[in-house]
């Protein structure tokens, strides 16, 4: 919804659930410089690696998530609800879901791939 001065007010269960993959599904609020996402990941459900010029912060809600950063044989951290993981700009990063998780991601700049859907390494199988 509009509101004076360019600014938005958004209700998450009015933004649409996008099924990404069998094991992933999003939900996507924009604004010009920065990214919000409602992520649900299963139980099992893999992230591959890769790695994005955006900057990234993740905050489990619900849950709990493995990371790896910098390289697959790296020790993972643990992520559960109410833990924040600062992601740099184009550090390589997998993510493995351990429970059902819901986490929140914020990415600045905002990710195009997710915006065009050319985000293919989500969309494996």
């Amino acid at each position: 919804m509009p509101l004076p001065l360019g600014a938005y007010k958004y209700k998450w269960e009015d933004v649409p659930i996008e099924k990404v993959n069998p094991m992933l599904d999003r939900r996507i609020i924009t604004g010009e410089r920065i990214m919000l996402a409602h992520v649900y990941l299963k139980k099992g459900c893999i992230v591959p690696f890769h790695q994005h010029e955006n900057e990234q912060l993740t905050y489990i809600l619900e849950g709990a998530t493995l990371f790896w950063l910098g390289k697959e044989d790296s020790e993972p951290v643990l992520l559960k609800s109410g833990d924040v993981l600062i992601i740099p700009s184009n550090v390589p990063h997998k993510a493995q879901a351990v429970e059902d998780t819901l986490d929140v991601d914020i990415f600045s700049p905002p990710r195009q791939d997710w915006l065009n859907k050319t985000d293919l390494y989500l969309k494996q199988k």
